[in-house]
């Protein structure tokens, strides 16, 4: 059984940063991939950023040049670096790990949109509030 804790949200001003962590217990090591979602007040859950095994990384088009996601093998933790935070970053930030063959950016989106996938195949965090204001 894996359980995933995320940490690190919190309240800042546009253009500031924050660093999300995910405290992976259980059997995650190298065999997980591993990403961030996110889902703010009113809207559908989306992909952040996703990393496998080897270290191969995807981000969605608002993030990309803005976030780093990264993980630490030997503590089993998966990171999220946000810069040049935007309002519209503000959501609930959930961790997430699951097994994969493939590409990383086809596992996000196997998540998205395979419930079945989502219930059965993957791990989630109970989320980490991120909260921006102008």
């Amino acid at each position: 059984q894996v359980h995933l804790v995320e940490s690190g949200g919190g309240s800042v001003q546009a253009g500031r940063s924050l660093k999300l962590s995910c405290a992976a217990s259980g059997t995650i090591g190298s065999r997980y991939y591993m990403g961030w979602f996110r889902q703010a007040p009113g809207k559908e859950r989306e992909g952040v950023a996703s990393i496998s095994v080897d270290g191969s990384t995807s981000y969605a088009a608002p993030v990309k040049g803005r976030f780093t996601i990264s993980r630490d093998y030997a503590d089993d933790t998966l990171y999220l670096q946000m810069n040049t935070l935007k309002p519209e970053d503000t959501a609930m930030y959930f961790c997430v790990a699951g097994l994969w063959l493939g590409s990383v950016s086809d596992w996000m989106k196997r998540i998205d949109t395979d419930k079945n996938y989502r219930r059965d195949m993957s791990y989630w965090g109970k989320g980490t509030l991120v909260t921006i204001s102008s």
